[in-house]
């Protein structure tokens, strides 16, 4: 199998409180690039960028319907780690065609950054989440 994998493009994070986190962020250097509304549940969540260097933590809060879930966990809890990838749609494809789980049907846009980008998560053997992005 060969896919292109051109970099480690971000970290995500589930945060309970996006305003608190991106402030604590912001002391340890990071700049919020980029901030947006998500749709899940027929609610609304909130997500924003936190770059440093070429270090990307994304934070999200859960719409509140869902924010226990977060506020219940004793410790911190890393969603997803996601990869750079130069074209989705084969990205996808190959992985479908290897046998990869597939956590989306298809890949998903999202009206992040300048033109938005697309992205779909695999499962890996313990449960983790691997994405896969394309930023447009």
């Amino acid at each position: 199998m060969d896919i292109k994998i051109n970099r480690f493009q971000h970290l995500g994070i589930p945060v309970a409180d996006l305003v608190r986190s991106a402030a604590f962020y912001n002391g340890l250097g990071f700049e919020n690039v980029m901030a947006s509304e998500f749709d899940m549940n027929n609610d609304k969540g909130l997500v924003a960028m936190m770059q440093r260097g070429d270090m990307i933590v994304e934070i999200y809060q859960l719409p509140a319907p869902l924010l226990n879930d977060i506020k219940a966990r004793r410790d911190g809890h890393i969603d997803h780690i996601a990869f750079d990838v130069d074209d989705i749609d084969a990205t996808f494809q190959t992985l479908k065609q290897n046998g990869y789980q597939l956590a989306e049907p298809a890949p998903v846009f999202l009206p992040f950054w300048h033109n938005g980008c697309r992205y779909f998560n695999i499962i890996g053997p313990d449960g983790e989440r691997l994405e896969f992005n394309q930023i447009l």
